[in-house]
């Protein structure tokens, strides 16, 4: 028994066994699909569809995705344009093995219907499993500080009123504010800190040696005394 199905705008006489290519259909390899545009049953009592043969059916198994080979044609300018181009092409084809022919029943048979990769919106027929997810990025880790935090910081200045941090050479009036975010208000705090308190406000604040460097515990110290 043999059957002529439709599918692709193109017509093929087939019988179990057959391996064709046809236009690509949405189905992944080793799926199992079913044309239902039978044109016609031959064999001892052939059947003519009208236009197709109603419950007729050709079952085939998906063996690959593939493409033809590579089409080339030129295009040429005309009139004054001297110049010429090549295009390729390369056809996307389904390759696939017939299993069997139903001569009635299959439209209660089950099996996933041929269907065009044109007809199925959005149908990637490569699509594999589905992508995992990105790994959620990891919170940056505390960059680890040099020296020892000063004990003697203040969420704010004592008596609501904070010392002229400005008067220290080189802070001005950006760098006397980012000192009150750290909690530094007053001479005297400054004049407190050791070498490894020194250490950490340098790393912390990105000072690059600068209280030492300018003198600050010095000066502090001055002005402390000064306000006594």
């Amino acid at each position: 028994m043999f059957a002529v199905l439709k599918t692709g705008g193109k017509q093929y006489r087939v019988q179990a066994g057959d391996v064709l290519r046809v236009e690509r259909i949405a189905a992944q390899a080793g799926e199992k699909v079913q044309f239902n545009e039978i044109l016609m049953i031959g064999g001892d009592a052939p059947v003519i569809g009208t236009p197709i043969v109603d419950g007729a059916g050709v079952q085939a198994e998906v063996i690959d995705q593939i493409k033809a080979d590579k089409v080339i044609h030129y295009v040429k300018r005309r009139r004054k344009h001297s110049s010429q181009r090549t295009k390729g092409h390369r056809q996307k084809l389904t390759l696939l093995r017939v299993t069997d022919i139903l001569a009635s029943g299959a439209d209660a048979s089950g099996v996933k219907a041929a269907i065009g990769t044109g007809s199925v919106s959005g149908f990637a027929v490569e699509a594999a499993a589905p992508a995992p997810k990105p790994a959620k990025k990891a919170a940056p880790a505390a960059e680890a500080v040099e020296g020892t935090k000063p004990a003697n910081l203040l969420t704010e200045a004592r008596d609501g009123k904070a010392d002229d941090l400005k008067k220290i050479s080189g802070v001005g009036p950006k760098l006397e504010g980012l000192l009150h975010e750290n909690g530094v208000f007053h001479f005297d705090q400054i004049a407190a800190w050791g070498p490894a308190e020194i250490a950490y406000m340098d790393d912390k604040l990105s000072f690059k040696g600068r209280i030492e460097r300018d003198g600050w515990i010095d000066q502090a110290k001055q002005f402390a005394s000064e306000q006594e």
